[in-house]
């Protein structure tokens, strides 16, 4: 891949400099004004459907529907991703991984550009069985992720398939595209029964959707074969991700919406730094899949049992480095640091804060006090740090650490 460095570098340093102009032009607030309005016109004019479906409520819809918005929702991936990864499905999971990453940071991007309320509640009776529907209920209305996700989802595991097998019978590329089209629908139905989104949001979820979904259809091989290649794929994606922790909207009001963001943020850096260094190990297309004679149901299951203490265990471990690295690292470079969840007693330096520092330690401080005005920070959250570490830890031991430990066993 000649000349791979030189698209590199134009990548990160366009990124940087959308990150500078954006936030000088402040872009986020002019987009807003300009959609919130209409948007939120829209979501009080859409109450009336939604009254109008929620009239059919009853038990049994509640618990379909919740619970098939837990089966397509980001916690199920999160969980189902690695079994995928050790079924020996490699490139399939290596791509969902990465779609739903690049999913999750536009879906919640545009949300916090708009900032568009979610359908008030009451009139609307709203409907939240699980502890991420009541997380997924603080976020912002516009665009449904579930509807968004499930689009691109699914429709990425039906093209896989009907390529990879290369089913030339139209009946089986027919009902294939029908059930997709058929759970989509009924996610789009459910998050408006659950009272979670107006019609505007499911309709901008489909669209969107679909473009992405299109958009993916087009690189996903070419990211696929950067991905397997020793072209600085590691040291580019690290810079990569660092930029994306900036380059996200500022919300109206906060939300968990850039939590999640980071998160898969770093699951990503983590699956690509892991694939790059041991795909000729373990991700290639010749490993055994799942259902062969070399990987059978009960080594596959032996598999499960190993995996998936080992990747909480190193989820845990990788937390509590970062909860003691960063902060230690922040501090000796002078940089003004907050923590509301992981560190609760965090607190910037009394001396700094009062102004009481050195004019030498002002002097080294000051091009980091700069940075810190222009991007409207009074000081760097280190939570999001933890975060992302925790979680690039995580999915780096899914992809490198439990194979290695697959091999040594022999399963």
């Amino acid at each position: 891949m000649e000349g791979s460095g030189t698209w590199q570098g134009l990548i990160l340093v366009g990124i940087a400099t959308w990150i500078c102009l954006s936030s000088y032009l402040k872009l986020t607030h002019k987009f807003r004004s300009l959609l919130q309005p209409w948007v939120a016109r829209q979501v009080v004019g859409g109450v009336p459907l939604i009254l109008e479906i929620q009239k059919h409520q009853n038990g049994l819809l509640d618990a379909f529907f919740s619970g098939l918005s837990c089966v397509v929702s980001v916690p199920f991936y999160t969980a189902f991703l690695p079994l995928l990864f050790w079924s020996g499905h490699g490139r399939l999971a290596r791509q969902m991984t990465l779609l739903i990453a690049f999913c999750d940071y536009l879906g919640n991007c545009i949300k916090d550009v708009v900032s568009a309320p979610r359908p008030s509640c009451p009139p609307v009776r709203r409907i939240t069985a699980t502890k991420d529907e009541e997380d997924n209920a603080m976020e912002y209305g516009l665009p449904s992720s579930h509807t968004l996700n499930t689009v691109c989802l699914s429709g990425y595991l039906l093209h896989y398939v009907l390529s990879s097998y290369e089913h030339e019978n139209a009946s089986i590329q027919y009902y294939g595209f029908a059930l997709a089209c058929l759970l989509v629908a009924l996610i789009a139905l459910g998050r408006i029964y659950l009272g979670m989104h107006s019609v505007v949001d499911i309709i901008s979820g489909l669209a969107i959707g679909v473009l992405i979904l299109g958009l993916w259809l087009t690189v996903n091989e070419k990211i696929d074969d950067f991905i397997t290649s020793k072209q600085n794929v590691s040291s580019f994606w690290t810079a990569l991700s660092f930029l994306l922790l900036f380059a996200y909207p500022t919300p109206e009001h906060p939300t968990p919406s850039y939590e999640y963001h980071t998160a898969f943020n770093g699951v990503a850096l983590g699956i690509v730094a892991g694939v790059q260094q041991t795909y000729s190990q373990f991700h290639h297309e010749g490993v055994p899949r799942i259902f062969s004679p070399e990987l059978p149901v009960s080594a596959y299951l032996g598999r499960v049992m190993v995996g998936i203490p080992t990747i909480l265990l190193v989820k845990f471990c990788s937390k509590s480095l970062a909860k003691w690295i960063l902060p230690t690292v922040s501090n000796a470079l002078g940089i003004p640091i907050r923590s509301s969840t992981y560190i609760p007693r965090l607190k910037l330096d009394k001396e700094y804060a009062n102004g009481k520092k050195t004019d030498e330690v002002k002097i080294s401080v000051g091009y980091l006090q700069k940075l810190c005005e222009f991007l409207n920070q009074n000081s760097f959250d280190i939570d999001t740090g933890i975060r992302f570490l925790q979680y690039a830890g995580l999915a780096w031991s899914v992809v490198d650490l439990v194979p290695s430990l697959f091999s040594y066993i022999n399963l």
